[in-house]
């Protein structure tokens, strides 16, 4: 198993990077344009905050550039604090397991620290595969991160 982990200080109040964060537009604005990822049907034209805890949600596909599907997530949310955290415990095509886990933290009326952490297993290829999709989930959740930051500001610690 592999942990990646990322933390950025932002210059909005944790509401606003809340409501942006848990919706299809703001998860695909993160990860654009390499990458964009479909919600489940239910959930693609609002936010996580409806989602249902502890059942499978449904397919979320990856997709190249936004187009060529390559990746799914069979998503599920464990645990769910609206406005605060959520803690998505998953399987992907190429990960038996995936946890997602992010948390907002108020720094100030207008500042917010936001906490990724993902811990995953790959479903093939041991220790190399699983080193490769470290990579590749770091060069992601990094790239997240400067997204960020460039939509709502940095601050700092």
């Amino acid at each position: 198993m592999r942990t990646v982990e990322r933390t950025s200080h932002l210059a909005a109040p944790a509401t606003e990077v809340w409501d942006r964060v848990v919706t299809a537009e703001g998860i695909n604005d993160e990860m654009r344009p390499w990458l964009t990822m479909s919600l489940p049907p239910y959930l693609s034209a609002g936010s996580l905050d409806h989602a249902r805890l502890g059942v499978p949600l449904g397919r979320a596909w990856l997709r190249a550039f936004g187009v060529v599907p390559f990746e799914w997530d069979d998503l599920m949310l464990a645990e769910l604090e609206p406005g605060r955290r959520f803690h998505e415990i998953s399987s992907m095509m190429t990960a038996r397991r995936w946890e997602h886990e992010r948390t907002l933290t108020p720094t100030g009326a207008q500042s917010t620290r936001i906490h990724d952490r993902v811990v995953f297993e790959a479903r093939l290829g041991g220790q190399g595969a699983e080193a490769l999709m470290h990579m590749l989930v770091s060069a992601v959740f990094t790239h997240r991160h400067r997204r960020l930051r460039r939509r709502f500001g940095a601050t700092r610690c």
